[in-house]
């Protein structure tokens, strides 16, 4: 069937819409041997469609991947100080799949891993509005952090989307917060309690969109997504 050009890139898990938009305006995609315009279609059973050179593919299936990310492992498919990454812990997939966001080297949870640009694309984008749930616990005055963290605040000289704050249990001077994000800046979470004066023990990300992390799954431990879960995802394209 006939798709535009970047439609059928993000499908067969190249970049997203908008980076094989850019990569035909550079002249990187040939079809049936002529560079290609923004706005062309192909099919690719009739057509060849090429990026850089490489014949461009469809018909596999696209992977989708539930993590439960450790902490110690970075977010990223190599890491040029040596440091252990997710890609590891799904390399048995048998796929090359990229992580969904990011969680940071000290965080833990739920992380989506796939190799559907198009799909990374929905979920990251800001106008999608995603939520993302992190459980927090920290140490500090949590009265007083409490209306700072769920009231207007900025980072980077930017105003944030208000988020959602409940206190949960306290044990030994530690009280577990649930925090909910809908953007995605580098470290948010963390950032944001610290400048609400909180110091965070510990990070897990629970929940993106409607998936919530599955509890049989033990830290560094995976599992392809459920039919019910992936469309819960899609509904944000």
């Amino acid at each position: 069937m006939e798709e535009r050009l970047q439609k059928l890139i993000s499908q067969c898990g190249l970049a997203s819409r908008r980076t094989a938009e850019e990569w035909i305006t550079a002249g990187r995609v040939t079809v049936n041997g002529l560079p290609a315009q923004l706005g062309d279609r192909a099919d690719l059973d009739r057509d060849r469609v090429k990026v850089d050179g490489r014949p461009l593919r469809g018909g596999s299936p696209r992977t989708y991947l539930m993590l439960n990310k450790p902490r110690g492992y970075v977010t990223t498919l190599s890491d040029e100080k040596g440091r252990k990454t997710v890609a590891a812990l799904v390399s048995g997939c048998g796929k090359r799949v990229w992580p969904v966001g990011r969680l940071d080297l000290d965080s833990e949870g739920l992380l989506l891993m796939t190799d559907d640009g198009e799909l990374t694309n929905g979920l990251l984008h800001p106008s999608r509005q995603v939520e993302k749930e992190y459980l927090v616990w920290v140490t500090g005055d949590v009265e007083y952090a409490l209306p700072i963290l769920s009231g207007p605040m900025e980072l980077d000289g930017e105003p944030l989307a208000p988020a959602k704050v409940a206190r949960g249990r306290e044990s030994d001077g530690v009280t577990q917060l649930s925090i909910t994000i809908c953007q995605g800046k580098n470290r948010q979470v963390r950032r944001m309690c610290a400048q609400a004066g909180l110091e965070v023990k510990r990070l897990k990300r629970i929940r993106e969109g409607q998936v919530q992390l599955d509890r049989k799954l033990k830290p560094g431990q995976w599992r392809p997504l459920t039919a019910q879960e992936l469309t819960a995802l899609r509904k944000h394209l």
